[in-house]
This record gives structure tokens, C-alpha cells and sequence, in this order.
């Protein structure tokens, strides 16, 4: 049965991250909440699963054309420093800690993602009533 929710967990987190939203955001809170994985060992299982996904996603975008690497460097350098030190730094949180900074970066991407899908309604209502507008001002004349 265990194996059948590792199964699932996987999936979900495999098709939201191909939908562009990190598949960990689901992988995580799943194996900690419904497989009682201590919260490191999700965190490195979602870690450990993204590096075969991200390379897969960087060949297919290096086929299509879509990376451009000029000043790729300044991105890499920094990327990896920042990783090891965030990794010794979460090595010395307590699971619970870690457990709480998660919940409050979930949470404030949830207000993240709500806001910026707000923004882009009104945006369409915005553009859409503007329309409307110069067509009924085109008709009366």
C-alpha cells in the first residue's frame, strides 16, 4: 500500500512540475504528512528526483533552441554557492523548523500565486470591457 502512495506522490509531483509549478510543492507535504517521511529526508528525496527532470527539461529546451547562455555563469556560480551553504545551514534545523519554514514559504506562494491570477483577470477585464468600449463609441458614428 505504501508503495502505491510513494507511486502517486511521485506522479502528482512529476505532472506539476511539468506544468511549470515545482512538483515539490505537492512531493513534499505529501511524504511527510501521508508517508511519515521525517522532513530532511523529503526534502532530499525532492531534491534527488528533480536532477533526472531537469536535465530531461534541459535537453528537450536545448533542442528546441529556447536557452540562451550567454552570461550563464553568473548564474551557475552564485546558484551553487548559495545551495551548499543553504545546505549546511538546513543541517543545522531541527526537522519541526524546517517543517515551519517550509509551510510559510508554501503559504506565501499560494498568496503569491493568487495575486499575480487576480492581476491577470483584471487585466483581461480591463482589456476586454476597453474593447467594448471603442466598439459601441465606433457605432455611434
Amino acid at each position: 500500500m505504501r508503495f502505491i502512495v510513494y507511486l502517486a506522490a511521485g506522479a502528482a509531483g512529476g505532472v506539476l512540475g511539468g506544468m511549470g509549478m515545482g512538483g515539490g510543492t505537492v512531493l513534499i507535504p505529501i511524504l511527510t504528512l501521508f508517508c511519515g517521511v521525517e522532513q530532511h529526508l523529503a526534502q532530499s528525496a525532492n531534491l534527488l528526483s528533480f536532477l533526472p527532470m531537469a536535465l530531461f527539461s534541459l535537453k528537450i529546451h536545448f533542442s528546441n533552441g529556447l536557452v540562451d547562455t550567454r552570461g550563464i555563469a553568473w548564474m551557475i556560480v552564485p546558484a551553487a554557492l548559495l545551495s551548499a551553504a543553504g545546505g549546511f545551514f538546513v543541517q543545522a534545523l531541527s526537522g519541526a523548523a524546517l517543517r515551519s519554514a517550509f509551510g510559510v514559504f508554501l503559504c506565501l506562494l499560494s498568496l503569491w500565486q493568487a495575486s499575480s491570477g487576480f492581476t491577470q483577470i483584471k487585466k483581461k477585464k480591463n482589456a476586454q470591457s476597453g474593447v467594448a468600449h471603442r466598439v459601441r463609441f465606433c457605432r455611434r458614428f
